[in-house]
């Protein structure tokens, strides 16, 4: 239900534009705020009910595709929801506690009921972005 709490155990994931990705590798502008924006969009796997990984993620790339123009070097970053916030929360010099909240989107031009945000980021924050970006468990391509 929207504004509910990912579960800690669950997993996100995060759409990276070719332009976040250098040498195959993801960098922490990815997770960056852009200035409109008052969360990063990111997607709740276990949500889809899908019967294994593999699932999730080929499912997380036809909602991507419908509604993003992708391109080869695109990618998806997957973290697990508890190690994000106790990573940013214990490393944090404010020690930050981040927020992961379903936010889905469904009207006439886009369907992402697996849509979250991670709340309680600021602008050209690049201590929480590259903290972000070491939890990430898994990266695939967004094709």
């Amino acid at each position: 239900m929207k504004g509910d709490s990912v579960p800690d155990n669950n997993h996100i994931t995060r759409f990276c534009f070719r332009k976040h990705i250098s040498d195959e590798q993801i960098q922490p502008s990815a997770f960056l705020l852009r200035e409109s924006e008052e969360y990063l969009s990111v997607n709740w796997l276990e949500y889809l009910n899908c019967a294994c990984r593999e699932q999730e993620i080929n499912k997380i790339r036809s909602i991507y595709k419908s509604n993003l123009t992708i391109k080869p070097r695109d990618k998806i970053a997957l973290f697990n929801v508890g190690r994000v916030k106790y990573e940013v929360f214990n490393k944090s010099e404010d020690n930050r506690k981040l927020e992961i909240l379903h936010n889905p989107i469904v009207n006439s031009n886009i369907n992402d009921p697996s849509h979250c945000g991670i709340y309680n980021l600021y602008q050209d924050d690049m201590m929480i972005a590259q903290l972000i970006r070491e939890t990430i468990d898994e990266i695939y391509s967004a094709c």
